[in-house]
């Protein structure tokens, strides 16, 4: 199929080089230049595994990018996947929606074939029929269902392992109120629906909006929880990682998603989390659970420096921080719990040292921390009056403490630690 793909970020890059890789002809639609040039000369504008070698094997043939909104016309389908930040209050800000609709819609007011309008972005339900489709009415001169169709189909994409989560997935959802259009979605998907794991999921467009919330709203909440008994299982001098792998045996629970830790961060539990409580406040209803999910993920980064202050008098004291991105395998930083930690470690006037294999950059560009960067785990330990871990790289299991001025070490995601390595060892929850 010939496919565009509006927007070109995390997710849009991912998609477009993972259908690309599918045999479709793709097309990025990109406002930014810097990206739509990165992808046009093979290099791939992010962090993520796997996504490199697919841009550059694709890149000139069956996947290009441009700024140009006119090329949609020469596609079946486009893809939207536009950013929809977060507003002060939580809400989503749908500028960047709305600006990338009326700019699709203008270009399809000149298409004669139909083409099937595609909402991959995680929006309220209500959004794909109420924003999106009376824009793309306007601007195109038509209505739905008269040369354009619209369907909603949320994406499930974990950073770090996204090209894997998009190709082996363990659910699609196609949101669609037309045959046809369902029809359109599954041939697209055809090469991952084949797969005898892949759930597929047909329903409603509202039903498909609130699935992606529901889903996160579920895994956000299971982690709190997992963190709130592990903050328990501490006060009992008990092994919470040993009391909650025995729970996750239950097939009703799982084992996934039961460590206890830092918490979860990231672009997409903080946001949507805080998207779906500012929506059932418009609905009325106060989401108290919700609520707590979020209190208690935004505690574990202080209850971790307590528990190193415990140790270690923190004023003038030297600590490292290892780890910065939100999750092993990604240079992202949004929400990161290791942010927390180091400006809850400066306001008690610690001298913060920092590492992290990929997003040392991001935090510089981004943040005014009056911190150091180490090239490396061991260069950041050495001379430390204490260390703390707040991502779980490979890398930081057997490290070698030897040269801390204090081994003291807090552990926020239960790394690989020698018993004999450190003179005070500290798991945050257990």
């Amino acid at each position: 199929m010939n496919v565009s793909i509006v927007g070109s970020g995390y997710v849009g890059t991912t998609i477009a080089a993972c259908l690309a890789d599918l045999e479709h002809d793709v097309v990025n639609i990109e406002i930014d230049e810097d990206i739509v040039d990165a992808i046009n000369a093979g290099e791939a504008p992010i962090h993520e595994s796997g996504l490199e070698e697919r841009i550059a094997e694709h890149a000139g043939s069956s996947l290009r990018a441009t700024t140009n909104y006119d090329e949609v016309r020469d596609t079946d389908v486009t893809l939207l996947c536009l950013p929809t930040p977060q507003s002060e209050d939580g809400s989503l800000d749908l500028a960047p929606m709305r600006a990338g609709s009326e700019m699709l819609g203008d270009a399809l007011a000149d298409k004669d074939d139909d083409h099937l309008v595609v909402v991959k972005s995680t929006v309220l339900p209500g959004t794909t029929e109420d924003v999106v489709a009376p824009i793309l009415e306007e601007h195109a001169g038509t209505t739905i269902g008269d040369g354009i169709d619209i369907a909603m189909n949320p994406e499930f994409l974990r950073m770090g392992t996204a090209v894997e989560d998009f190709l082996e997935p363990d659910k699609v959802v196609l949101g669609a109120q037309t045959d046809d259009a369902t029809a359109t979605l599954r041939e697209l998907y055809a090469p991952i629906l084949e797969r005898e794991e892949t759930n597929l999921v047909e329903t409603d467009i509202r039903e498909a909006e609130l699935i992606k919330y529901a889903n996160n709203a579920f895994l956000a909440s299971k982690v709190s929880l997992v963190n709130e008994l592990g903050n328990v299982a501490k006060e009992y001098g008990a092994d919470a990682y040993e009391v909650l792998e025995a729970v996750g045996l239950d097939d009703r629970i799982s084992s996934r998603f039961m460590r206890s830790g830092l918490g979860w961060g990231g672009s997409c539990f903080p946001k949507d989390v805080a998207a779906i409580r500012a929506g059932a406040r418009e609905q009325d209803y106060e989401p108290e659970l919700l609520d707590a999910v979020v209190g208690i993920n935004d505690e574990q980064p202080h209850r971790l420096v307590e528990l190193l202050a415990e140790h270690v008098s923190l004023s003038g004291a030297r600590i490292a921080v290892l780890g910065l991105s939100f999750k092993p395998g990604t240079d992202d930083i949004r929400k990161s719990r290791a942010l927390d930690v180091i400006e809850s470690l400066l306001e008690r006037d610690a001298s913060v040292v920092a590492y992290d294999p990929v997003a040392v950059e991001n935090v510089r560009e981004q943040y005014d921390f009056d911190i150091e960067y180490a090239d490396s785990a061991g260069a950041a330990l050495e001379g430390a009056n204490g260390a703390v871990v707040a991502t779980d790289w490979s890398e930081f299991d057997d490290l070698s403490f030897d040269g801390m001025a204090q081994r003291v070490l807090v552990d926020g995601r239960r790394i690989e630690v020698a018993e004999d390595a450190l003179e005070v060892y500290e798991g945050l929850t257990w």
